[in-house]
């Protein structure tokens, strides 16, 4: 046996007989050894999922999916998609012989280093949910990232499953003419728009430069788009959803209902990519829709916690995804309280000008009463919502602690909207809270 494999694997049972996790045991094999991700044999089925917002919830979906469909399946369901992550979770999912024991891997990826996992990894699928402005000191422009995925892609053999209502994500069809792509796509409902005030990166052709025409948009620029000069957008979808009923938390494709896990429009989106994952494999969309149907949101996705009143815990990390979580606290029209955690270390991004691009003015209702903001960049938050005129409910407590035993102390609803970093901590804070 390898040593870099065998103290990997020591050291996830140590760490599991003390009820514990996490990636230690990959960061020790890849301080071994910078190549060992390469060294694994991966199963028949390798789908690897990307994309700036919903790459987590979406790699479950297809995990859960699969499992349902009767596959054993390994997948990073808590979000480690960085290389220490993966290391891990292939590490402790593989024999002595560095063969990985499952059918099929669903591995989330960070979009950033999706082009050097690649190789490593071998995939079979790759599905792509969106491009957004993210982080930018981290991950510079948007059209870099692209670009570098392009790179990768580009001879790729195996099957692409792609949102087609981002002309980002679509840019990549064109450039892998070897795949087989799998396009995923919603039709115009209740909450879709003729004209978006949301930041859109969307608004250009990637082809020839021209300006798209939008007959609709969903959220951001994730909507129906057409170039008038050279027809891009203009496509077959192989999942699309014709309707959405958001009062049954329902939608249809091929006339067949099915469950949403949230009545909100990025949950159906990850819904569609799972049905074009099971289309590509062959597999009964049966299986997603019992996944759907009974799929619960944790790890700070959505996650519920029993204070003295509820309170909600969502991640927020760039201006889209802030918007479609103010969306749906300011949809429930019901008298709460918000708190914010800004913070600004690594993973989140030192540069938090992105809050000034989301749409915070959506706070401005009689039933928000008030928004603790918190975090190392609690200050700043509180400046962004001043110039939206909420001065008035804004309450500064920087430490996590302190700001969550307010929220249940207040005996009111309230929402925690936490970025990468103050996400878990906050979490573990919630749990002790709990009555």
């Amino acid at each position: 046996m390898n040593l870099e494999l065998t103290i990997a694997q020591l050291s996830h049972k140590v760490l599991k007989k003390f009820g514990r996790g996490g990636s230690l045991p990959g960061q020790l094999a890849l301080m071994m050894d910078k190549q060992f991700i390469s060294h694994f044999k991966m199963p028949k089925i390798v789908i690897l999922v990307t994309g700036t917002n919903g790459k987590t919830t979406t790699s479950n979906l297809i995990a859960e999916s699969l499992r349902d469909a009767g596959l054993k399946v390994i997948n990073n369901h808590r979000g480690d998609n960085l290389n220490v992550g993966i290391a891990t979770l292939l590490a402790t999912n593989s024999n002595a012989n560095y063969e990985v024991q499952a059918d099929a891997a669903v591995i989330e990826v960070d979009e950033l280093t999706l082009y050097r996992q690649f190789a490593n990894l071998h995939p079979t699928h790759l599905v792509v949910t969106n491009f957004f402005r993210d982080q930018l000191d981290r991950a510079g422009e948007m059209e870099t990232i692209i670009r570098k995925i392009m790179e990768v892609t580009k001879d790729f053999e195996g099957n692409l499953i792609l949102n087609g209502d981002d002309p980002n994500v679509l840019r990549l069809k064109a450039n892998a003419p070897k795949a087989h792509t799998y396009l995923f796509s919603i039709g115009e409902n209740e909450v879709s728009q003729k004209t978006t005030d949301e930041a859109s990166e969307g608004k250009f052709c990637p082809v020839c430069g021209k300006p798209l025409v939008y007959d609709y948009y969903q959220y951001s620029h994730i909507g129906r788009f057409v170039c008038p000069n050279d027809g891009f957008g203009k496509e077959e979808y192989a999942v699309f959803v014709e309707s959405i009923d958001y009062e049954k938390g329902m939608f249809t494709v091929e006339g067949k209902p099915y469950h949403s896990f949230i009545n909100a429009i990025y949950a159906i989106y990850n819904c569609a990519s799972v049905l074009a994952v099971l289309k590509s494999l062959q597999l009964d969309y049966a299986h997603g829709d019992h996944v759907f149907e009974h799929f619960e949101l944790n790890e700070g996705r959505d996650e519920d916690f029993q204070l003295n009143k509820l309170c909600t815990i969502n991640l927020i990390k760039n201006p889209t995804g802030a918007n479609e979580v103010m969306k749906r606290i300011v949809k429930e029209e019901e008298e709460c309280n918000l708190c914010i955690l800004l913070n600004d270390f690594d993973q989140d991004g030192h540069d938090v000008s992105w809050i000034w691009d989301a749409h915070f003015e959506r706070l401005k209702q009689p039933f928000i009463k008030t928004i603790v903001c918190s975090g190392h960049r609690a200050y700043d938050m509180a400046l962004r919502l001043k110039y939206e005129g909420l001065e008035d409910c804004v309450k500064v407590i920087e430490d996590a602690k302190e700001a969550c035993a307010y929220l249940d102390q207040a005996n009111l609803r309230s929402y925690v909207l936490a970025t990468y970093t103050a996400l878990h901590s906050t979490r573990a804070i919630l749990r002790k809270l709990v009555k």
